[in-house]
């Protein structure tokens, strides 16, 4: 059973258990809808049309009194509930003193706080500095601004299946064109793509029993030959790739990064935004590979849900970069910083880790007899509180984007929030909340399991 601690005990008015009061999406939910069509611009998508009005603990509750069990945290942000006590609580005090001062301007001791426990937590026995930032793409870019200034080189290497924002530089760091890099080009140049190692779908062709990894890295290591290893900057790389399909790398695939990155001087970049704060079990995802990045991203769970992101890094790289070369208006915000301080506080007795890992288990209790029990589910895969199924044709391995579709839209219908990703649209993730009750949990995996069964009765063969 997974326990909530009394800090994240969610709010009495947000009842622990889904229900549907209308058809998804309700009928205020729908007014509101088409108020957003006429009001705001096509290019935000939307997963489902409802509006909430309160979440807590693992429920969103939307206007019209339907409870949703929350399999989605924001894309894993609101990791200790959306409206924990010890966040709200160290926000509305922060609100009562001020809102915003700019750290470049006048300083803040929570900025400072905020940097002593990243420089304490992440992973990696050396001296550290951290930067505070706003998203994690902001992040993202700043760490390669860092590994350039310290390095003196130009070059970028990113992998298959990667995502790593949306801005410019960010998209071209990303993998998937559509929707992400669709129409928006001329990207930057300078970034190079790699190998990477999906167990499922290597991006080396290889022979049954090869190893999956090694061939990776030789392919990887041939990419640095061919552009010159001496002109990367950084590689980056996500511990679990999230966007491309929650894909963990075959085993001695990151370790293999970090022996290159070493050898040739380049800094590795471990890209942590979704994996971090506690997601996968440990605290970061890397901390599964036995290995550290030279610089490490923290971002979305990092504060409960308000916009703040964090480059941390060896000292040296970190403070390579001159005076005034890093910054940014709302960087380090902070109200942001206050909530980062709550969720470190949530997660400084081990209890949430214990609850990541908590989830793993109940969910593959329930999920990953489906890949032997049904012939649409190619692989059940992650760590921690983020899973994933992929859906394809078992032979063939040929990618099921619809059965993914049709599966999370009846999870939807049945008060279910689920997610999709992938390179192909045909991964149905898993994100549920690090404080979700036991019974909330199973129900909701019941209802997605009971939803895959059905979609599997309905393929020939």
């Amino acid at each position: 059973m997974i326990e909530l601690t009394e800090t994240a005990t969610p709010s009495e008015t947000v009842p622990q258990s889904r229900h549907l009061a209308t058809a998804v999406p309700g009928p205020r939910s729908q007014e509101l809808h088409s108020e957003r069509m006429a009001q705001v611009t096509h290019g935000f998508g939307v997963v489902l049309p409802v509006f909430v009005n309160r979440a807590a603990g693992g429920i969103v509750q939307d206007v019209d009194g339907n409870r949703f069990i929350d399999f989605a945290s924001g894309i894993a942000v609101t990791s200790v509930g959306a409206s924990n006590r010890r966040v709200a609580q160290r926000v509305a005090a922060q609100l009562e003193r001020f809102t915003h001062t700019c750290f470049m301007v006048t300083e803040y001791e929570s900025f400072t706080r905020v940097c002593r426990w990243l420089n304490e937590h992440t992973p990696g026995n050396f001296p550290k500095r951290t930067a505070l930032f706003s998203t994690g793409a902001e992040a993202v870019e700043n760490a390669v601004k860092i590994a350039r200034s310290a390095t003196g080189r130009p070059n970028v290497l990113v992998f298959d299946e990667a995502y790593h924002g949306r801005s410019l530089l960010t998209m071209a760091m990303t993998a998937k064109e559509n929707p992400y890099r669709l129409n928006f080009g001329p990207l930057p140049g300078e970034v190079i793509r790699g190998a990477s190692a999906n167990p499922l779908r290597p991006s080396v062709d290889g022979h049954s029993g090869d190893d999956v990894a090694a061939i990776a890295l030789e392919s990887v290591e041939a990419t640095l030959a061919q552009h010159g290893p001496q002109t990367f900057a950084a590689m980056v790389i996500e511990p679990i790739q999230g966007e491309g399909g929650f894909i963990v790398p075959a085993p001695g695939f990151l370790q293999g990064l970090r022996r290159l990155a070493d050898l040739h001087g380049i800094v590795l970049v471990i890209d942590e935004i979704q994996t971090g704060m506690g997601r996968t079990g440990t605290l970061y995802a890397s901390e599964h590979e036995g290995i550290a990045g030279d610089i490490t991203i923290s971002a979305k769970a990092l504060a409960g849900g308000l916009p703040l992101s964090a480059v941390t890094g060896r000292e040296h790289l970190m403070n390579a970069v001159h005076a005034g070369g890093l910054g940014g208006t709302y960087a380090g915000n902070p109200l942001a910083c206050e909530a980062a301080l709550a969720v470190f506080e949530e997660l400084d007795d081990g209890t949430l880790l214990s609850n990541a890992r908590a989830i793993e288990t109940t969910a593959r209790e329930i999920l990953e007899p489906l890949v032997g029990d049904t012939s649409v589910v190619a692989q059940f895969r992650g760590r921690g509180a983020m899973l994933a199924l992929e859906f394809a044709d078992p032979e063939t391995l040929e990618p099921r984007p619809d059965l993914a579709r049709a599966i999370s839209a009846a999870c939807h219908a049945q008060g279910v929030l689920t997610l999709i990703c992938g390179t192909f649209g045909n991964v149905i993730r898993l994100l549920p909340p690090l404080v979700i009750t036991d019974e909330l949990l199973r129900d909701g995996l019941g209802v997605l399991r009971t939803a895959i069964l059905e979609a599997s009765t309905s393929v020939p063969g």
